[in-house]
């Protein structure tokens, strides 16, 4: 009996040393694909610093020397401009969505929906418009969005604040601001497009409409849908491989709407002469920041779509606040996001958030004109 007692605690250890050596070898392999992951991130990063940082010279190549356009004329300013905005806008968007992608794997749209549960509605707001920014949903996730808040007994008006500044104030947004602008009036953007989607929350829901959401959202049981949130749990290699298709998904729907806004924004820049920009959005025309504003609402776009306009004209005289409120309008109000909400949404609350939002870009557009 005492062998067999003996021979038994022997596999034991045996059998633990063993276990030791696999947990040792797991973990070594994992620090190694950690080196080898950030190894490879930084040599992709010197890459892409090299490369964007001679866009201007390639692209004054393409027009002067390869396609012999004349600098200086029209054209060739026309298309010097098309040829650096975009692989400078591609290469930004692709950087940025790199890295929220990475911060998305952690973040799920279900934890943003417990984030905000049980909040206060100042508190809430104030959350909902800065968890905008950091989950960028567009447009197309606006239904399943709203009606995920809305079942989690999120109050209405910071239901709003989110899906106002989730599309307007994104990263996408402040980056190529900042890329392509600076920081300064990326921090502009960011500081306003907070303000209006924190106010124009508060106002909704101190209007007290949630009567005016669809029935049938107001219907949906509530415990039903708590019991499908999960948040999933990746590993390195799985979040960069989701990182990587959130490249390809968004990309791949926005890359005609930064090619059109490309293609405007260089014509504006090569043949629309400077003081015809400046009568018509200039400072000194009061009706140029509603004007913006009525233009801006039909369009259907993007930050990497309307973003290279905003430049184009911003450097032919136009005033900031009016191309903010022109900006802001084409992001925030666009018509098919309107149709979009009309699923869950009646008439009188989306005329209501389009007066509320209105009447903030205009704020804005006013203030911003009067003091810069």
């Amino acid at each position: 009996m005492k062998e067999i007692k003996q021979s038994t605690c022997q596999c034991g250890r045996t059998i633990k040393k063993i276990h030791e050596k696999k947990a040792d070898r797991a973990q070594s392999g994992f620090l190694l694909s950690k080196i080898k992951y950030i190894s490879g991130l930084v040599i992709c990063l010197f890459i892409w610093w090299f490369a964007y940082s001679h866009l201007l010279d390639v692209s004054h190549y393409i027009t002067y020397s390869l396609l012999h356009v004349g600098p200086g004329t029209h054209l060739g300013e026309s298309l010097a401009f098309f040829f650096y905005d975009t692989p400078k806008v591609l290469m930004l968007l692709v950087l940025v969505i790199y890295f929220v992608g990475l911060l998305r794997s952690y973040i799920a749209s279900e934890r943003t929906r417990r984030i905000l549960a049980g909040k206060n509605e100042f508190v809430g707001n104030i959350l909902a418009a800065i968890l905008g920014i950091v989950t960028p949903f567009c447009s197309c996730s606006a239904v399943p969005l709203f009606i995920g808040f809305v079942t989690a007994g999120i109050p209405l008006g910071v239901t709003f604040s989110f899906l106002i500044s989730a599309p307007m104030v994104n990263e996408i947004a402040l980056v190529l601001l900042y890329g392509l602008l600076g920081w300064k009036i990326a921090a502009i953007y960011l500081i306003t497009g907070l303000l209006i989607a924190i106010i124009a929350g508060l106002v909704i829901g101190r209007l007290k409409m949630e009567r005016y959401v669809e029935d049938w959202v107001q219907a949906l049981d509530r415990n039903s849908l708590d019991k499908k949130v999960e948040v999933e749990k990746y590993t390195w290699k799985e979040r960069h491989n989701f990182a990587l298709q959130s490249i390809k998904d968004i990309v791949g729907r926005v890359w005609i709407f930064m090619i059109i806004g490309i293609a405007v924004g260089a014509g504006i820049h090569g043949f629309v002469p400077q003081t015809f920009m400046a009568e018509i959005m200039g400072r000194g025309a009061w009706w140029s920041v509603p004007l913006a504003v009525v233009i801006g609402i039909p369009m259907y776009s993007n930050a990497a779509g309307i973003i290279p306009i905003v430049e184009a004209l911003l450097g032919k005289g136009a005033a900031i606040g009016t191309v903010l409120a022109f900006m802001m309008s084409v992001i925030a109000l666009s018509f098919p996001e309107m149709v979009i909400l009309r699923k869950v949404l009646k008439t009188r609350l989306i005329v209501t958030f389009i007066g509320v939002v209105t009447v903030g870009i205009l704020i804005v557009g006013y203030l911003f004109n009067w003091i810069i």
